[in-house]
């Protein structure tokens, strides 16, 4: 038995959770599994909330070999609270986390004694080969062959270097008979069709945008299911859970953009009046491409903009012009497809002139949607390394660091958040633009809320 679980909600988490969605990596990993003979039981506890006298319980019941918790920077201390009372309770089972938070900073993990071991980068093919060698006792792979695994020998840590999955199509289907799959949020902004589910197509990002280091979970490259693959998924997925739209997930989704247009025509031929959403970016798109895609269902399309200010925007190296984001969200506007963007106010170096700049531009450009998120640091960015070198912070949350500089602090960025987010989503041209996409009635039923939601 391999029991996966998620953590409890994070104490005092800065991010608000407004969707409940899935948990799609740890869900790649419990399929896996299953697919190489093992049974696996999972524990969304970011949704189920258990308490740890029931997470005690449930554990003790299982009596599992491994133990396998998913990990952020924001859930680090619940993950270890996790881990230790997990232990006590079956002192025998091994203990492996994965995810962001470990991937990057494996060290603070293998400091506590109750964790065994470290899962960096992607998880199925490692996890797989660590419980072929700790349950089914095979040698074919050495502990010290194990790709992305971090462990404790001889009292110093050991890294085994990452080799990434080259074809995905050896993952199999995600695990969503798993999950408690009716307590999810299935609905999404911009689509008028439900339920809508979430996947994760592409992995791996080719640009270094100074706040992410999403290069070191996925790798510099690009790889992505094959169209014919992900339609599958699809079509199991409808058949399965009755799957009506789909969010993928991911920076790059148009990264290849012939893959892309396989992919859509793929979804069009299957005549499965599938509506979706995706992200990309600005530089990524074009108007024939723009054009397939919503031939093929594309309602909307998530743009990160991240800044109104030129000057921003090439010290968060994002690699984007404004006035590409400008052509971008033009071309969306021409070919039909809903706009939504999200931009991030409290960057280090930043001034409160600048941040007026970025809602001045979020205004110009006129999305269906807009988001403003707080910039906060954690392990992994060289912007992270930058607040921490620099001092630039008033207070730290565990391994997450609040940004303060000489013009603002993360109280002021929370009252700039409130105020842009709702002159833009609030205002009257927005509020008209939902109610004729959606209908008057429903948008008056989900109320102010609705509006301040992320997808």
């Amino acid at each position: 038995m391999i029991f996966l679980m998620t953590t409890a909600p994070p104490k005092n988490s800065p991010w608000s959770t407004p969707m409940r969605l899935p948990p799609l990596g740890l869900s790649f990993v419990a399929a896996s599994l299953e697919k190489a003979g093992f049974k696996v039981e999972l524990l969304d506890n970011y949704i189920l909330k258990k308490s740890n006298d029931e997470l005690i319980k449930l554990v003790k019941k299982l009596n599992p070999k491994i133990v396998g918790i998913t990990c952020s920077s924001a859930s680090y201390p619940v993950c270890v609270e996790s881990a230790k009372i997990i232990k006590e309770a079956v002192p025998q089972c091994k203990i492996v986390v994965g995810g962001w938070h470990p991937s990057y900073v494996p060290e603070s993990m293998l400091k506590h004694s109750e964790i065994d071991y470290v899962i960096m980068g992607e998880g199925e093919r490692a996890m797989v080969e660590l419980a072929n060698y700790l349950i089914k006792n095979l040698t074919e792979k050495e502990i010290s062959d194990i790709s992305g695994l971090a462990f404790r020998k001889d009292q110093q840590i050991i890294k085994n270097p990452q080799n990434f999955i080259s074809n995905l199509d050896e993952i199999p289907f995600l695990a969503r008979h798993l999950l408690p799959i009716n307590l999810y949020e299935r609905e999404i902004p911009f689509l008028n069709v439900k339920p809508v589910d979430t996947m994760n197509i592409v992995r791996g990002c080719p640009f270094r945008c100074a706040f992410c280091e999403t290069r070191r979970l996925w790798g510099p490259g690009c790889r992505a299911f094959s169209p014919r693959r992900v339609v599958k998924e699809i079509e199991y997925m409808k058949e399965n859970f009755g799957t009506k739209g789909i969010y993928f997930l991911g920076d790059n989704f148009t990264i290849d953009k012939k893959r892309t247009i396989e992919l859509c025509d793929n979804i069009r031929k299957s005549k499965n009046d599938l509506e979706w959403v995706c992200d990309t970016r600005a530089d990524m798109i074009s108007r024939d491409l723009l054009r397939i895609m919503r031939n093929s269902g594309c309602k909307t399309i998530w743009f990160g903009v991240e800044s109104g200010s030129s000057r921003i925007l090439k010290k968060i190296n994002k690699g984007i012009t404004l006035e590409q984001n400008i052509q971008a969200f033009k071309l969306c506007k021409k070919e039909g497809i809903n706009t939504a963007c999200s931009f991030m106010i409290g960057i280090p170096g930043e001034t409160l002139k600048d941040i007026e700049t970025s809602y001045k531009f979020a205004k110009k450009l006129d999305a269906d949607w807009c988001q403003f998120n707080i910039y906060i640091a954690y392990p992994g960015s060289s912007l992270y390394d930058e607040v921490m070198e620099n001092g630039l912070y008033d207070h730290q949350q565990g391994f997450l660091t609040f940004v303060k500089t000489d013009e603002f602090d993360f109280e002021l960025m929370k009252k700039l958040q409130i105020k842009y987010q709702s002159k833009i989503n609030l205002s009257f041209k927005n509020i008209i633009k939902k109610m004729k996409r959606e209908g008057i009635w429903t948008v008056l039923k989900k109320g102010p809320k609705y509006f301040h939601r992320s997808i």
